[in-house]
């Protein structure tokens, strides 16, 4: 909601994500991704209006479940989240040795109870959690420190830890790189590629970096004033031929590697989208047809030139 009235802050989002398959959905700031990754996980506010489905492999709809359904079965079970800003999403006063054997705990239907009453079942609590924390390259050293002891980048290693616990089918990763140095990028990312590709896992990772998106996706998609503009093979937007939208053509060409040159321009607000192509008043090629017609996603890509 915005002053006072709704806006559409997702519309149009439309893929089909595989077992095996990593889709990289990239954008601007404000462009509706994040809003995407909490409609897939029921998070959304009570009073958002939500149209359309959103399909697990099983057939369950994540948009029509129920509160229970979604706490009980879907969350970290069938759909893991490795949130923006993940410091926020952590206890204070927990450890994140805690954090982590809680989780355990909590997937595999155990009560703290039962658990600390079975110093095996406690052994195999433990070395869940070490294996976790070692996956996302979360020093051992660190376990026992608390959420605000811990770097930005530590802090974002220990949600992606969290995440990876339960083995969901479908991981959400809401930029899980950043305030991480190039290296540690590359590791986590090649870290979720492995949870995606080797153990048949779908993934769904939101991010600016495009290097990072480069290096794991299968397929990537482009949002822009929260729609979807363009999808389309990595292999086809990272190469040659490049990106057929002007908008992805311009995230592209932003990079210091290529032509260094933004995006002119700034974003439309959601609540006072433009009748015709929301990026018109940005674009170097539109015409009367761009700024009177919405275009239509066909064939992978919305716009009139393409």
């Amino acid at each position: 909601m915005e002053g006072g009235r709704y806006v559409e802050a997702v519309s149009d989002a439309t893929f089909t994500l595989a077992a095996g398959e990593c889709l990289a959905l990239v954008g601007e700031s404000g462009c509706g991704k994040s809003v995407l990754a909490s409609a897939l996980l029921g998070l959304l506010p009570a009073n958002a209006e939500t149209a359309g489905s959103a399909r697990l492999a099983d057939g369950l709809d994540v948009l029509a479940a129920d509160e229970r359904t979604l706490a009980r079965t879907v969350r970290g079970r069938r759909v893991g989240l490795v949130p923006q800003s993940p410091a926020a999403h952590l206890t204070p006063v927990r450890t994140i040795r805690s954090h982590l054997e809680e989780t355990v705990r909590e997937l595999a239907g155990r009560t703290r109870a039962r658990t600390r009453a079975r110093t095996r079942g406690g052994a195999a609590l433990r070395d869940a959690a070490r294996a976790a924390a070692e996956r996302a390259a979360f020093p051992a050293t660190h376990l026992d420190r608390y959420p605000h002891e811990l770097s930005g980048g530590l802090a974002q290693r220990a949600a992606t830890a969290l995440a990876l616990v339960g083995d969901a089918p479908l991981l959400l990763a809401d930029e899980p790189t950043t305030g991480l140095d190039r290296d540690l990028v590359h590791r986590t990312v090649d870290e979720l590629r492995s949870h995606t590709r080797e153990a048949g896992r779908a993934l769904l990772m939101i991010t600016h970096d495009l290097a990072a998106a480069e290096r794991i996706a299968d397929t990537v998609a482009v949002m822009y004033a929260g729609r979807i503009v363009e999808i389309t093979p990595a292999a086809a937007f990272f190469g040659a031929s490049g990106p057929r939208h002007p908008y992805a053509r311009g995230l592209l060409d932003a990079l210091p590697e290529r032509a260094f040159t933004p995006v002119p321009g700034a974003p439309p607000e959601l609540g006072a989208l433009p009748p015709g192509c929301a990026f018109a008043a940005r674009c170097a090629r539109a015409d009367a047809t761009c700024r009177a017609q919405r275009p239509p996603l066909l064939e992978g890509v919305a716009c009139h030139h393409a």
